[in-house]
């Protein structure tokens, strides 16, 4: 808990001062409080034991004291009230700050432990919750305690015994709290991570709506976020329930504190009114110091509440901000990649490292700068995977892959991912024009340079069919362009990085044959001296490559030109027959006839 505490305090930062400010406004506040009942108590005894009648001279000046001290402390709680707000509302602002950085620097394989909907609830509902606890615990969690101490202290002072009653309400309340947060806690714990599947299912849900709408499933996706959403409630529920007990136990301890001081007070100021026994001015006093003090343990109580809420949402919040992303940057890393050959070198790979099974298994392969390369494989035979370990999106859990001449590991991250332009699989744009969307290639690009390299990526044409051209809105996740129109848009993006590294990771798959050629021909003239990869389903797409591999089962099956492949892999050969019907083999037959 200590260490979670200073962990989330680091985030305080700037907003420090705020908090003190907040701090003392509340010391403030909550002596001036308990000063005012004990100066009308000790008036009130002295203008009963005066015989000579009222002083209205005297009077009105106590009532100007009081006057004064209840707009200072009405003053000091305003701007304690505006001084934490402000403190709070930077930390929870610093909190997200130091949330996002920290997923940024996140591998692909650590934001798989979490999960991109479990983060988004840390980064929003975690946070807001840790945010209103915070609020409360620089006011309400100081000013009650301190309320609570001066009140008891006070009423001590002025009741005598009488205020023995506290030694009774307080130790009761603080096990019925201790009872409380103890049966609380694991229904929260529940209800968080019951959030988390949640949100995976609106995020997967929304993202796959034309899936649901195709295929008339939202009655089922209806009823199944029913039934998750039930869960939660459920368990809300519960734990709910079981917070809601701090109410009547609180109404228990202030009524009887109030029935004890007043009945007992009332027989001992009846009984000995002309003695030196406890008088109406102290009785009046010590019912003044009870509210107080069962007010202060009220607030307490509410604060008590919030923080068992809270507790989990700080411990998914560092969970996040402790997490150490498992690729780190080389001591002194390299700045400038040489060139674009890739070699792996027995390198071998798994997802996690619990895992029994590789998915690369003994890799040797050495691509010259500026190749194409083409690889083919069924599904699941790593072919991302194996792209995937050259800009480092993950590490080869044995042996090195180098880029340039040195292992990846010896450059700086960004360097290298400068160095390597990856059209991924899954191709996402972000809203927001074209213009700007193509500009995450090269932020600097001139107007010139877009068009330029749209017209490379066969992007051209449908661009400027649009009415706004380059300036059209893309909306969230590029939903209102077709596939194979993102697929160039992605493509135009990543050579405008001019990489010495071109990654497409099956990017042409939306698009026509006669497309795909010109794009490819577009490769050749515009970036000759980059190293292309391309992974695709299509034997057309990667026939004319200077190397292509064939993938199958995490291993290199066989290597070699479209010629050499046709007659040494019988998986090529196989697909390729496949993909033409025969006729392209017998096409080719004829074809070296007609030659000779």
């Amino acid at each position: 808990m200590f260490q979670m505490i200073k962990r989330l305090s680091g985030c305080v930062r700037e907003y420090k001062g705020l908090s003190i400010a907040t701090l003392l406004f509340m010391v403030g506040e909550a002596a001036i409080e308990c000063i005012i009942p004990f100066i009308t108590g000790e008036k009130l005894i002295n203008a009963i034991q005066k015989s000579t009648g009222v002083d209205m001279h005297y009077i009105v000046k106590i009532g100007i004291i009081l006057a004064l001290m209840g707009v200072v402390s009405l003053a000091c709680g305003g701007l304690a009230g505006l001084t934490s707000a402000k403190a709070a509302a930077g930390f929870a602002k610093n909190l997200r700050h130091d949330l996002f950085c920290k997923v940024q620097s996140f591998t692909f394989r650590n934001i798989d432990k979490f999960s991109s909907s479990s983060l988004v609830t840390r980064i929003t509902t975690d946070v807001s919750n840790v945010q209103m606890s915070y609020m409360m615990l620089i006011r309400t969690a100081v000013r009650s305690p301190l309320m609570l101490i001066f009140s008891v202290s006070m009423a001590a002072y002025m009741g005598g015994w009488l205020a023995a009653t506290f030694m009774v309400v307080v130790p009761l309340l603080a096990a019925g709290f201790i009872i409380i947060f103890r049966k609380a806690m694991p229904a929260f714990r529940r209800v968080f991570k019951k959030y988390d599947r949640l949100n995976e299912s609106i995020e997967e849900n929304v993202r796959g709506m034309r899936v649901v709408k195709g295929f008339s499933r939202e009655d089922y996706e209806k009823e199944k976020f029913g039934k998750a959403a039930d869960s939660i409630c459920d368990d809300f529920t519960k734990a709910e329930r079981i917070v809601a007990w701090n109410t009547p136990l609180m109404n228990f301890c202030m009524y009887f504190n109030m029935i004890f001081i007043l009945m007992v007070g009332s027989m001992l100021a009846i009984r000995y009114a002309n003695t030196s026994g406890i008088q109406i001015g102290q009785l009046s006093a010590m019912l003044t110091y009870s509210m107080q003090v069962l007010m202060s343990l009220m607030m307490l109580s509410m604060i008590f509440v919030m923080i068992t809420i809270s507790v989990e949402s700080a411990k998914r919040i560092c969970e996040v901000l402790e997490e150490v992303p498992d690729m780190a940057e080389a001591e002194e890393p390299k700045t400038e990649v040489a060139d674009g050959s890739v070699d792996f070198e027995g390198v071998s790979f798994k997802y996690a490292s619990e895992a029994k099974a590789f998915a690369l298994s003994g890799i040797d392969l050495h691509i010259p700068s500026g190749a194409t390369v083409g690889i083919i494989g069924g599904t699941g035979s790593s072919k991302s995977t194996l792209v995937q370990l050259i800009p480092r999106l993950y590490d080869a859990t044995e042996g090195t892959v180098h880029v340039g001449g040195a292992d990846v590991k010896d450059y700086s991250v960004r360097v290298l991912r400068d160095a390597v332009a990856m059209v991924l699989q899954k191709n996402l744009l972000f809203s927001g024009t074209i213009k700007e969307n193509l500009r995450w290639g090269n932020e600097n690009a001139t107007d010139e340079e877009l068009v330029e390299a749209c017209k490379l990526a066969q992007a051209d044409d449908f661009i400027r069919s649009f009415p706004d051209g380059y300036d059209t809105y893309i909306e969230q996740g590029g939903t209102n362009v077709s596939g194979g129109q993102k697929q160039r848009l992605c493509i135009a993006r990543a050579l405008l990085k001019k990489p010495k590294i071109l990654i497409l990771d099956d990017s042409t798959s939306a698009v026509d044959t006669k497309t795909d050629a010109l794009i490819r021909a577009g490769f050749r003239s515009y970036i000759p001296e980059t190293t292309k990869i391309i992974i695709a389903q299509r034997i057309a797409s990667v026939q004319d490559a200077d190397m292509i591999l064939v993938m199958e089962n995490g291993r290199v099956a066989s290597v070699g030109r479209h010629e050499e492949l046709m007659a040494s892999s019988e998986i090529y050969r196989e697909v390729y027959e496949q993909q033409t019907n025969g006729k392209g083999e017998k096409q080719d037959e004829s074809q070296n006839a007609d030659a000779e």
